[in-house]
């Protein structure tokens, strides 16, 4: 991944430019977002503002134009305290651990003070003022049960990532009427088999709700980097924003998406520097992806249609080969990509990437998603130590060979 190319007949002095990309900056970027001081960078938070901040202050360094572009976001979940879960059977009690064993299930009402009542089975005919005990993948009949029956709550089963955390989200299904908790799945089996065995009373509580805040989109072009009509009009996007941190615990979305950010600041810086890559370029560090890619959404309509969109959306972990979606009129774009990653050696697969290059794609432009790992996922281990350099390198150096591809395409 970090061997020189060879000189290429069709894109002169571009494996040159492609060398330029400096892992030293990326990781640096990768740190700076990962920084207390940001919180998470979760939408509409101060963290969230600051990060946003940063980002259009690096972007103006390079010589962009940069324009700060605020819309409204709802249905944003908010854990405003740290959440309760223990109970008692055989007289012995338990009381478990916040994202290790238990988790706010997204469609929980707010439930703020400790409740503690008797657990039932959600087969059971008397539920009122109990705590119900869901059967695995069935969360849903037993909410309608518990709201029809004037239940405490329900608990469901929830599996783990390969670390043991259970990964924070802030977007999820229409609120219930009672509190849903997630229990990991292990301790569920096991809550019911306490249950077969006698009384288990249960206490808890799940301080979740919704708000509606406003989102903030960093948008940059680069006069210098081509004029109209002088190349192609190429959007370079990542989202900047996490899930935010938990009251007390930090989540540094080191992966998810700083690493994907610093790979595209990193090319823009490359790009820019160079007259052998000459595009019209944009960059577009977006907010809210969290949250549905609202950021995208509100950006995607006013776009140019001959746009060609290529978005990162995580740069930290390369396995066997990069993820890539293709949406909209995007086969030429996909060619270039592929001819791009013969050039640099990064090897990519076909693969699903949820993310900001689908808001692009239905409003049909040409639209690239790519995903190059992201270790930690949306916990407290997604850390910077985890984002690896050789990584940041190979997802910068193909960036920039597609957009330097893609200029000599045009000009031929």
């Amino acid at each position: 991944m970090t061997s020189t190319m060879p000189d290429l007949p069709q894109a002169p002095g571009l494996a040159a430019v492609v060398e330029r990309v400096s892992a030293a900056r990326m990781l640096a970027a990768v740190h700076e977002l990962a920084r207390g001081r940001y919180a998470g960078r979760r939408v509409g938070t101060p963290g969230g503002r600051a990060a946003a901040a940063w980002l259009a202050e690096q972007l103006r360094e390079l010589g962009a134009e940069v324009e700060l572009d605020s819309f409204p976001v709802t249905d944003v979940r908010e854990l405003y305290a740290t959440p309760v879960l223990e109970w008692s059977a055989g007289g012995q009690a338990l009381r478990l651990e916040h994202r290790r064993d238990f988790v706010e299930h997204l469609a929980t009402a707010d439930s703020p003070d400790p409740r503690t009542a008797p657990l039932a089975a959600a087969s059971e005919a008397d539920l009122r003022g109990r705590w119900v005990l869901a059967e695995a993948g069935d969360w849903a009949r037993a909410c309608e049960r518990a709201e029809a029956h004037g239940a405490a709550g329900v608990l469901t089963a929830r599996g783990t990532d390969a670390e043991g955390w259970m990964p924070k989200m802030i977007a999820g299904p229409a609120t219930r009427a009672v509190p849903i908790i997630a229990l990991r799945t292990d301790l569920h089996a096991r809550l019911a088999d306490a249950l077969a065995a006698g009384p288990v009373r249960v206490t808890a509580s799940m301080p979740l709700r919704q708000i509606s805040t406003d989102g903030r989109n960093v948008h940059a072009r680069f006069p210098h980097a081509g004029g109209a009509g002088s190349g192609p009009r190429v959007l370079l996007a990542a989202h900047y924003v996490g899930v935010g941190d938990d009251p007390g615990m930090r989540f540094p979305a080191a992966a998810d998406n700083a690493s994907g950010v610093a790979a595209v600041l990193e090319a823009a810086r490359v790009l820019t520097a160079d007259p052998a890559t000459r595009a019209d370029l944009s960059v577009a560090f977006l907010d809210a992806e969290e949250t549905g890619a609202w950021g995208s959404a509100h950006h995607a309509a006013a776009l140019p249609s001959d746009t060609l969109v290529i978005n990162l959306d995580g740069a930290a972990q390369l396995h066997q080969a990069a993820s890539v979606e293709a949406g909209g009129p995007a086969h030429t774009l996909l060619a270039t990509l592929d001819q791009a990653a013969r050039l640099t050696g990064v090897p990519l697969r076909a693969g699903t990437m949820a993310s900001d290059n689908r808001r692009y794609a239905a409003v049909g432009l040409a639209a690239i998603g790519i995903g190059v790992g992201m270790p930690g996922y949306q916990t407290p281990a997604e850390t910077p130590d985890r984002v690896e350099a050789d990584t940041l390198v190979a997802a910068a150096r193909l960036l920039v060979a597609s957009v330097g591809l893609l200029a000599v395409q045009t000009s031929v």
